[in-house]
């Protein structure tokens, strides 16, 4: 539950700590107050953030500067929306990584009906040759089907491919390259597409694949089923991105015809923002250090401002600075607490979601790290905590109302997925609150999204069905 005598507006900085101000006026409480100040943002540090992130956004569809754009606005040749009118059977398949689901979705009168199976990939096929990993999912769709009593039919499949991809065409997509522990062979370079048709063919499994779905996009398409003004598209869990319905006269970039529906999702991979340093000012000592300790240095530095692969790091290296100091459990720091990302995000949830004054939470974290704590050292812990996430949801809002000025609606829905999102107690209601006062003339609804990566998925592929009968 979020603890809203916690929350203040944009321009009081971040949320007040849970103590008291005797407790923060002692002289060696500066350095403390001085680091929790360090992750404060007004409302015009905001504001100038947003106006910054839209000039990425212009530079990214524009032709002329999208090669050196950070913020690379990929046209994902979605072209429209569901409008409600969809129905049919129809298959999807997300592939992230050594699990992947097939699912089947029935779509009737708004109505929407799912079953799924998950199959587990083996070390030795994720790392074997693509024919051999492309093989492996045809056998298993197959299997599906059959078990569905499909076999022989032939349906429309959404393909959500969660790698980074070139994508070319809505069902045309080059990987860029591997990760999350694949390195299957005759991959990288190649249409993943193309792939699973050919895989598909030789395992003799009737299927049209129209489509493949980045999951920000999934997460727009599964709202936007039942939702009729949702644009936007947010994803905030593990990292962060966003996407957004875009007028085809305003992307310099698109290859495809011009015909009917004149608009196209715009897959904003807004992670990157930041990375030509114009957001160092906002940036801290943590922040710098933490980024240090990343496989990519200095990439996705907004991304690494906000997602839930860094916040509890963020934590960890200003609790080392505090505990080191003096200023923390008695100036000893434990080995665990000096470990580099010992100090999960999950913390962060868990901490501010204790209500209790006793702050039982941090202190059974805190006492698992090896840690020796006083009743002041809970209320700091539980500051810096709170300082690190209110940060990342004052972040995540500036970037929304670049491209809520973008849109141009008094009214909209922005469809949100994330485990960050979904399981931080005051995350959600920040970012309302943080909405309201940065773009206060436009009403923004914030809905959680089911499940894009495959309601999304084939919501594309029937939404593709739709468009080209």
């Amino acid at each position: 539950m979020a603890n809203t005598d916690n929350l203040t507006g944009i321009n009081d900085g971040n949320r007040q700590m849970k103590t008291s101000d005797k407790e923060l006026s002692t002289k060696p409480a500066a350095e403390v107050t001085e680091i929790l100040e360090s992750f404060s943002l007004s409302k015009s540090n905001l504001q100038e953030i947003s106006q910054l992130m839209r000039q990425n956004m212009d530079r990214g569809l524009n032709s002329a500067t999208n090669a050196s754009a950070i913020v690379k606005m990929y046209p994902s040749f979605v072209r429209s929306l569901p409008d409600g009118t969809e129905k049919g059977d129809f298959f999807a398949l997300d592939l992230g990584g050594s699990n992947f689901r097939v699912l089947l979705v029935q779509l009737l009168d708004g109505d929407v009906k799912m079953k799924s199976k998950i199959y587990k990939i083996s070390q030795e096929t994720m790392t074997g040759t693509g024919e051999q990993l492309f093989d492996s999912i045809a056998d298993s769709l197959a299997e599906f089907k059959a078990e569905q009593g499909l076999g022989d039919t032939d349906l429309p499949l959404g393909f959500t491919f969660s790698f980074p991809c070139k994508q070319m065409g809505l069902a045309t997509a080059t990987l860029v390259k591997w990760t999350k522990g694949f390195t299957a062979s005759n991959v990288e370079g190649k249409d993943v597409v193309q792939l699973l048709k050919e895989a598909c063919k030789r395992k003799n499994v009737n299927l049209q694949i129209v489509a493949l779905v980045n999951d920000t996009v999934g997460t727009l398409m599964s709202c936007a089923y039942s939702c009729r003004d949702a644009y936007i598209g947010l994803i905030l869990g593990t990292g962060t991105n966003a996407c957004y319905m875009e007028k085809l006269s305003d992307v310099g970039t698109w290859t495809g015809d011009d015909k009917e529906p004149r608009e196209v999702i715009i897959n904003m991979e807004w992670g990157a923002f930041g990375d030509d340093g114009c957001l160092d000012d906002y940036r801290t000592e943590f922040d710098r250090e933490m980024d240090g300790l990343t496989l990519n240095k200095s990439k996705q530095l907004y991304e690494k401002m906000i997602s839930g692969m860094y916040l509890g790091e963020i934590v960890r290296l200003a609790l080392v600075k505090l505990g080191s100091s003096g200023h923390l459990f008695g100036g000893k720091v434990s080995e665990d607490l000096k470990t580099a990302w010992k100090f999960e995000t999950r913390f962060l949830t868990d901490i501010e979601g204790d209500a209790s004054s006793e702050n039982a939470e941090c202190r059974s974290i805190l006492t698992n790290l090896g840690l020796t704590t006083s009743p002041s050292d809970l209320t700091i812990v539980r500051s810096v905590c709170v300082a690190v996430s209110t940060r990342a949801a004052k972040l995540a809002v500036a970037g929304l109302a670049a491209v809520i000025s973008k849109i141009g609606l008094n009214e909209l829905t922005i469809a949100v997925d994330g485990s960050l999102y979904k399981k931080h107690p005051t995350f959600k209601p920040n970012m309302e609150q943080f909405l309201k006062e940065l773009v206060p003339s436009v009403s923004v609804k914030l809905m959680l999204s089911e499940d894009g990566s495959g309601k999304g998925a084939a919501l594309v592929a029937a939404v593709a069905a739709r468009l080209s009968s």
